[in-house]
């Protein structure tokens, strides 16, 4: 039995329960690209994605161990992302072969193209379906425990 049905109040008020409870019931969803370091290092991190008006780019993130991190926040404009990494305490990177702009200070750019040319880097991501989720966390791990 609805709960409005069990009220005692006038209509009027019931008919602005049912209103309200219609209106909470509609409100979206937050849904964000969240990455996980679960290293024992702090990590930079840039993204790289696709919107309606062309590629992005943005970093860096600096995301201490054994921390959470929104990147993209709202609804994702992509099934694919694509992520590089870099660990600042013991060195090394999570990287892939889509190449795309970076720069070395906090950066936003758009386009992929001649990077060089325009003055930023080219740089390796790896790429992350999502799989048309609403909501996905990447977790970042140790290259000791990739097998795990």
């Amino acid at each position: 039995m609805p709960l409005v049905s069990r009220l005692s109040s006038p209509p009027m008020l019931t008919g602005a329960a049912l209103i309200l409870g219609s209106l909470a019931l509609a409100a979206p969803a937050l849904a964000d690209l969240k990455l996980c370091n679960t290293t024992s290092s702090r990590i930079g991190v840039a993204i790289g994605y696709q919107d309606p008006t062309g590629w992005t780019t943005e970093g860096w993130w600096n995301i201490s161990a054994q921390t959470c991190e929104t990147l993209y926040k709202g609804t994702l404009s992509s099934r694919f992302y694509y992520i590089h990494a870099v660990d600042y305490d013991r060195g090394g990177e999570w990287a892939g072969k889509s190449y795309m702009c970076t720069g070395d200070k906090s950066f936003t750019i758009r386009g992929v193209q001649e990077c060089g040319r325009r003055g930023y880097k080219s740089t390796g991501f790896f790429e992350v379906d999502t799989q048309e989720a609403k909501d996905w966390t990447i977790r970042l791990t140790d290259p000791n425990e990739r097998g795990r």
